[in-house]
């Protein structure tokens, strides 16, 4: 298993000229619901934060093993205590973390289950977006996610498109609610002064919603 405390979880590496020149994997751009028993019907995930709660619509198809996981891991309650210990504005947000539990800040950003998973690149980092974050091609050639850490785009950053990243999920509701959380006095790390907190994420069955990823 690779450990994962070289460095932070570096997709925002992106952002300050290390990207990968390498050809991304063929996208789709169009959102695919869950694949349920009932055609009426969805399974989504929930992210309720002490600032709100953020509803996502998993890509099934376009990433299998990725939303099995984040199930996985929901349905164990990995993610309560969690926090979105990296912020930043017109750009994401991240968490999942397990570290972030702690009174530790330095650590966080470091953490995970223990593994990864399989890159399963696909879809695209538009606003509303939710994929996971990775170590660098550097050391991750591969392009394997994080076990557990994710970030919401907010806005459309094809940037992280010419990296590589595995984009698990789309936001169906709580858009302002991200929003918000980009926008928190935060530290040198960008790191909320004030934790924002998940205080639970489930897995939940509710009837299909459009998307309001882009509201």
């Amino acid at each position: 298993m690779i450990r994962q405390f070289m460095a932070p979880l570096l997709f925002l590496g992106l952002s300050l000229g290390t990207a990968s020149a390498a050809t991304p994997a063929k996208k789709s751009t169009t959102a695919k619901p869950a694949a349920t028993k009932g055609a009426d019907t969805e399974e989504v995930g929930v992210i309720e934060t002490s600032m709100g709660t953020i509803v996502l619509r998993f890509f099934d198809k376009d990433a299998p093993q990725t939303v099995a996981n984040f199930k996985k891991l929901a349905n164990s309650k990995f993610y309560d205590g969690t926090t979105f210990h990296r912020v930043i504005p017109g750009f994401v947000i991240q968490g999942g973390d397990p570290n972030s539990k702690d009174s530790d800040r330095s650590n966080d950003g470091l953490g995970g289950p223990g593994y990864t998973v399989p890159a399963e690149i696909k879809q695209l980092n538009k606003r509303g977006a939710v994929a996971t974050a990775r170590l660098p091609d550097q050391v991750n050639p591969k392009r394997e996610s994080s076990g557990s850490q994710f970030y919401i785009c907010v806005a459309d950053l094809p940037s992280l498109d010419k990296g590589g990243y595995t984009v698990f999920a789309t936001v169906i509701e709580g858009m302002d609610v991200a929003d918000k959380i980009s926008q928190v006095e935060r530290d040198q790390r960008d790191n909320p002064a004030t934790p924002v907190v998940m205080k639970k994420v489930t897995i939940e069955k509710r009837p299909l919603a459009k998307s309001s990823s882009g509201t």
